[in-house]
C-alpha cells in the first residue's frame, strides 16, 4: 500500500485545522459568543420553569404567571436571534475554511515530483481533495458547533444541578463517568474504522475512474461483466467497513442513552419521593429534571458528534499527509542565472539515473551529450534505451543520481524551475489537451497571449483550417483530452501551443509515428515551422526526421553507442542498421 495509506491519528489531529481558522478568528469569536449566549439563555429557562410552577401555578398568582411567561418569551426571542447568528457564522466559517484547505491541498499537489504520482494512486489523491474536504466542511460548519454547544450545555447544566439540589446532583455526577467510559473506549474503534472507511471509498473511486478512462478497451474486449463483478467487490468491501463503523457508532450512542436516561429515571424517583415528603418543591423538581435532561442530551450529543469528529480526524490526517508530502524537486535557495552567450545549449555530463520505482534498473548510465545552440539532434534506439528519460531529466521531472545536466553552462538544479521550464516546450507523442475550448488549450503555456497571436500560432501549426470548421471555431469545447478531435488535429493544437510559447529548446517525442499519411504530412509541416532556428531534441521514428537532423545519437541500454549522420551510421553502426531496417525501411535487413 502507498505511503498515503498509513494511519495514526487521534482527535489531536484536528489541531492541524487551526492555521486555516485563525485568519477568520473574528468570525469564529462572534460564533462562539452567539453560542455561549444561546446556551446561557437555554439554561436560564430552567429557572423560568421553577418560577412558573412555584410562583405561578402553585401560588395561584395570575400576575406572577403573566410576568414569568413574558420573561420566558423574551428569552426565547433573543435565543432565536442568537441561534440565527451562530448558525450563519459557523456555516460560513465551515465553507470558507474548507475552500482554503482544498486550495492549499491542490497547490501542494501541483508542486510534487512526478514519481510521487507513480507511488500514489491519482484516484486516492482526488478522494482526499474532494470527499475528505467535503467531510471537513460538514464537521466545521455544523458538527463542531453542535459539539461545543452540547459541551457548554453539559457543563452549565451540571453547575445548575448543583445550585438547584445538591443531593440529586450526586446521582447525575455518579452517572457521568459511566457514560464517558464507553465514549473513550468505543471512540477509538470508531476512529480507526472511519479512516479505513475513507480509504476503501477512495479505492472505489480510483477503480471506477480507471475503468471509465479505459472504457473503449473494456468494451472492445467484452470485459463489462468482469469489471461489474470486480467493482461490486470493491463496493461491498467499502460497505463492509462502513457497516462496522456504523455498528460501533450505533453501539456507542445506544450505550450512552441507556446509561444517561437510567440515571435520570433514578433521579426523578428520588426527587418525586422528596416532593411527596415535603423536602423539595414541585418547581425545584421540574427545574432539576429540565437540567438533568439538558445534561443527558448534552452527553448523548457529544457522544454522537464524537464519531463525526473521529471521522474528521481521519480526514484531516489524510489531508495533512498530502500537504506535508515533501517534493524531491525544489527550487534552489540561491538560484543562478544561465550564461546567455554559452555555446552549448544543453549538456549531459556523466549522467546516471534510475527511476524511483525501479532502483536496480538504470535508465541512463554515465551518459555524455552536448547539444549546441540551434542544433537539431535525433535520438534513436530500441524501446527502453533511455530516450524519453533524457526529456524528463531536462525538464527536471527527476534529478539524476550522479552527474549533472547543464543549460547554457549552468547546472539546471541551480535554476528556478520556472526559469528552466519557460525556456522549453515539450511535444509528447500522445498529445495532452484540457476539457476546455481551443483558445484555452493553445494559450495554456502563455495565457496572456492575444487572440491574434493564438490564431497566428494555429496557422503556423496548420491547425487554423480545421479549427475554423468546428461548430464554434476557436470557442469550441474539445471534450475530455480533446476527444472530439482526430489524432492529427490534437497534435497540431499541441504544436500551436508550443509555437505560441516561443521556446528556446524543443523536446519532440516524434509526434507523427501513430498518424495516417495525410495527418503526418500536416503535422510534419507544423513541426518544420516549430523547429526553425531553435535547439531541438527529437525522438525519431521516421526517416524524414533523422535525415533533417544535424546529428543522430544512437542509444542502447542507457548509453550512447554511436552518433553521426544517417549515411555514416548506416555503414558504421550495426544497431542503427537494424533500427533503420525496422523503423525507416532503409539499409540492410536484420539477420
Amino acid at each position: 500500500m502507498s505511503d498515503l495509506a498509513a494511519a495514526r491519528p487521534g482527535l489531536r489531529t484536528l489541531a492541524a485545522l487551526w492555521p486555516f481558522i485563525t485568519p477568520y478568528k473574528h468570525v469564529a469569536s462572534a460564533a462562539i459568543i452567539a453560542l455561549l449566549l444561546t446556551s446561557g439563555l437555554t439554561l436560564s429557562l430552567g429557572q423560568g420553569v421553577l418560577l412558573l410552577i412555584d410562583d405561578g401555578f402553585i401560588s395561584g398568582s395570575l400576575t406572577q404567571l403573566n410576568q414569568t411567561l413574558l420573561l420566558m418569551l423574551g428569552i426565547i426571542v433573543v435565543m432565536a436571534i442568537a441561534t440565527f447568528a451562530r448558525f450563519y457564522w459557523v456555516s460560513w466559517l465551515g465553507e470558507r475554511v474548507t475552500a482554503d484547505i482544498r486550495q492549499a491541498v491542490f497547490d501542494r499537489i501541483l508542486t510534487l515530483h512526478p514519481s510521487y504520482f507513480e507511488e500514489n494512486r491519482s484516484g486516492e489523491i482526488m478522494s482526499r481533495l474532494t470527499t475528505d474536504t467535503t467531510l471537513l466542511q460538514s464537521i466545521i460548519g455544523s458538527s463542531l458547533s453542535f459539539a461545543l454547544r452540547s459541551l457548554v450545555m453539559l457543563i452549565g447544566g451540571l453547575v445548575m444541578l448543583l445550585i438547584t439540589n445538591f443531593k440529586l446532583s450526586l446521582v447525575v455526577f455518579g452517572a457521568v463517568p459511566l457514560v464517558l467510559l464507553p465514549i473513550l473506549i468505543l471512540g477509538r474503534r470508531v476512529r480507526k474504522l472511519s479512516r479505513a472507511s475513507q480509504d476503501t471509498v477512495a479505492d472505489v473511486g480510483t477503480y471506477a475512474g480507471e475503468i471509465i478512462q479505459q472504457i473503449k478497451t473494456v468494451q472492445s474486449y467484452g470485459r463489462q461483466p468482469f469489471e461489474q463483478q470486480a467493482f461490486s467487490r470493491e463496493v461491498e468491501r467499502a460497505f463492509s467497513v462502513a457497516r462496522k463503523r456504523i455498528l460501533q457508532r450505533a453501539l456507542l450512542l445506544a450505550t450512552v442513552i441507556l446509561l444517561a436516561f437510567t440515571a435520570i429515571g433514578v433521579m426523578v424517583w428520588m426527587g418525586g419521593y422528596d416532593v411527596i415528603t415535603g423536602q423539595l418543591s414541585g418547581g425545584e423538581l421540574a427545574a432539576f429534571v429540565f437540567y438533568a435532561i439538558i445534561v443527558a442530551s448534552g452527553v448523548a450529543t457529544v457522544s454522537e458528534v464524537m464519531g463525526e469528529l473521529q471521522r474528521a480526524a481521519g480526514a484531516t490526517e489524510r489531508l495533512t499527509e498530502l500537504m506535508n508530502a515533501d517534493s524531491l524537486i525544489k527550487d534552489p535557495s540561491t538560484p543562478a542565472a544561465p550564461e546567455s552567450d554559452a555555446t552549448d545549449y544543453v549538456a549531459f555530463n556523466e549522467v546516471s539515473f534510475c527511476y524511483p520505482s525501479r532502483p536496480d534498473s538504470p535508465a541512463l548510465s554515465g551518459l555524455n551529450l552536448r547539444v549546441r545552440r540551434g542544433e537539431t539532434i535525433a535520438l534513436v534506439g530500441p524501446s527502453g534505451a533511455g530516450k524519453s528519460t533524457l526529456f524528463e531529466l531536462v525538464l527536471r521531472f527527476y534529478d539524476p543520481q550522479s552527474g549533472h545536466i547543464k543549460l547554457l553552462n549552468t547546472d539546471i538544479r541551480s535554476l528556478n524551475l520556472s526559469e528552466l521550464r519557460t525556456r522549453i516546450a515539450w511535444v509528447p507523442q500522445q498529445p495532452t489537451l484540457f476539457s476546455n475550448d481551443v483558445w484555452y488549450n493553445i494559450r495554456y503555456g502563455r495565457p496572456e497571449a492575444s487572440d491574434e497571436d493564438v490564431i497566428a500560432a494555429a496557422k503556423a501549426a496548420f491547425a487554423d483550417e480545421f479549427i475554423t470548421r468546428l461548430p464554434e471555431g476557436y470557442s469550441s469545447f474539445l471534450g475530455e483530452n480533446g476527444v472530439r478531435l482526430s489524432g492529427g488535429q490534437k497534435q497540431r493544437i499541441v504544436i500551436a501551443r508550443a509555437i505560441l510559447n516561443n521556446p528556446d529548446l524543443l523536446l519532440l517525442d516524434e509526434a507523427t509515428s501513430a498518424l495516417d499519411a495525410e495527418s503526418e504530412f500536416q503535422v510534419q509541416l507544423a513541426l518544420d515551422n516549430l523547429t526553425r532556428e531553435r535547439t531541438t531534441l527529437v525522438i525519431a521514428h521516421r526517416l524524414a526526421t533523422v535525415r533533417n537532423s544535424d546529428r543522430i545519437v544512437v542509444l542502447n541500454e542507457g548509453k550512447i553507442v554511436a552518433e553521426g549522420t544517417h549515411d555514416a551510421l548506416l555503414s558504421s553502426s550495426p544497431l542503427y542498421q537494424r533500427l533503420a531496417a525496422l523503423q525507416f525501411n532503409e539499409g540492410e535487413q536484420p539477420a
